[in-house]
């Protein structure tokens, strides 16, 4: 059938079987727009991820440290929930304000069809994990926020994640115990943000096993060591993240386009390692609006 037509695939109760499988972990390549993310589903992936990272500096060339508002966040979740078949988790910042915002914000999210959501414990505006700067409510706060959350969602598949970046600003110790607290108000995954070495890592692995599955961030050349995926699986990590990978591909590749046509006045010589017209509009999908129109014009 075709995805036009195709009705709801149940991508939240997906997105859990796949956490739950026990198998290793699940990998979610980040995605900034509708093209990246058919791109994630076309490489055989299960999930996907809406980075927030990357769709600030998509729609608005600017790095992430909380000029997008909310509606500009979930209206980009909805792009990429239509243009795949795959559950999406979505960065969700802070909920955007208090508790009762997240109330709001999570109905949102899970209006756009999202499968999951995170939420973080950094002030508003918020800075991307790996900046310096950061700053972090009361943990009690984010505890209700995360409350609010449990209590918003209509659907009890749709997955949340509590993330917190308390490690950069209180220490390690406190960051583990903010995400003990975040289980116990009904987070379903949790999420230490930006440790900086190996043994850190480990160490939130085993404090942490047993209270709630957790999120390793493979943030590309962020200040988190980047791991092999084995060891990811040794220590018990549930879902990775690998959140701006596939918009740094897509800036040195449009940069060496652009070199070229800088230099030549035309792009002939980048054209070779590109897809052609026809390979990236089946890509896209041509070949399905070919079959609706067969099946349904006059």
């Amino acid at each position: 059938m075709s995805r036009l037509l195709r009705g709801p695939s149940a991508p939240r109760a997906r997105l859990r079987e796949l956490l739950e499988d026990g198998s290793g972990p699940v990998l979610a390549p980040g995605a900034y727009d509708g093209l990246s993310a058919r791109l994630v589903e076309q490489a055989g992936f299960d999930v996907v991820y809406m980075t927030g990272f990357g769709t600030t500096a998509s729609l608005i060339g600017r790095p992430d440290v909380g000029l997008l508002s909310g509606a500009e966040m979930v209206d980009n979740a909805r792009r990429i929930v239509a243009a795949v078949d795959l559950p999406v988790i979505a960065d969700a910042d802070t909920g955007y304000g208090n508790a009762i915002n997240v109330v709001r914000t999570v109905q949102a999210y899970e209006q756009a069809g999202v499968a999951g959501i995170h939420l973080e414990d950094q002030v508003t505006p918020k800075k991307c994990g790996h900046m310096s700067g950061k700053a972090v409510i009361p943990a009690g706060e984010m505890a209700g926020k995360i409350r609010a959350a449990v209590a918003a969602r209509r659907d009890p598949d749709l997955v949340l994640i509590a993330r917190t970046d308390a490690a950069a600003v209180e220490g390690l110790d406190a960051a583990i115990a903010r995400a003990g607290a975040y289980a116990e108000a009904g987070a379903d995954l949790l999420f230490v943000e930006a440790p900086t070495s190996e043994d850190d890592i480990a160490r939130v692995a085993r404090v942490l096993a047993g209270v709630a599955p957790l999120v390793f961030n493979w943030a590309e050349g962020g200040r988190t060591p980047p791991l092999p995926l084995q060891r990811i699986g040794e220590l018990g990590f549930a879902l990775v993240l690998y959140p701006i990978g596939t918009l740094l591909a897509a800036t040195a590749g449009i940069r060496a386009l652009l070199a070229t046509l800088k230099a030549d006045g035309t792009p002939a010589a980048a054209l070779p390692g590109l897809p052609a017209f026809g390979e990236f509009t089946d890509l896209i999908g041509l070949p399905e609006i070919g079959d609706l129109e067969q099946r349904f014009g006059s």
